[in-house]
């Protein structure tokens, strides 16, 4: 997988340099589109033939899965992919927080994460580090990630009827009626 990484990464480095000789990074660029809709295309005729079950098992494979998203064949939808990560992360919180949620996914791609409670003396950036990292694994399209803090509930205190005012009073525990 590492070998995959370090492409993925060269990749990246030879656009970014072929972008800075302008007339060569234009066609870089076009030639990168135009490959990527062939392949795109390609994948979409694959997924269409299997049974949704062989487009799931394919989707849980950390490479063939972040294909699906980049071509918008992922079988599980952004929002779905963050919950269940954030489900997946609350184990590791401990008592940094009390709970995890999606709030929702705004139009420009931006997740919000809502945090309630925690421990309040814990550095905050370690809990909205494993977040961002939680969320950007499971959804490299989010395009950011902002944490909503609630302070903790407050437990309902359960406060029982009174007797009405005319009522006999009752007998003192151990006495004698």
């Amino acid at each position: 997988m590492d070998e995959l990484r370090q492409a993925e990464a060269r990749v990246e480095e030879l656009i970014a340099q072929l972008s800075t000789a302008p007339r060569v990074g234009e066609q870089a660029e076009e030639l990168v589109r135009l490959l990527m809709r062939l392949y795109g295309e390609g994948l979409a005729r694959v997924v269409a033939l299997l049974p949704a079950e062989a487009v799931r098992t394919l989707a849980a494979d950390d490479l063939v899965g972040s294909l699906l998203i980049l071509h918008d064949l992922h079988p599980r939808g952004t929002a779905e992919r963050v919950a269940d990560a954030l489900v997946q992360l609350r184990p590791f919180l401990g008592t940094h927080t009390d709970s995890i949620e999606l709030a929702g996914i705004d139009a420009s791609g931006r997740a919000t994460v809502r945090l309630r409670g925690g421990c309040g003396s814990c550095a905050s950036g370690t809990v909205e580090q494993a977040v961002e990292r939680a969320v950007r694994a499971a959804a490299p399209e989010v395009t950011g990630v902002r944490l909503e803090q609630l302070p903790p509930q407050r437990p309902l205190l359960q406060i029982g009827s009174r007797p009405p005012a005319d009522a006999p009073a009752a007998p003192a525990p151990g006495a004698r009626p």
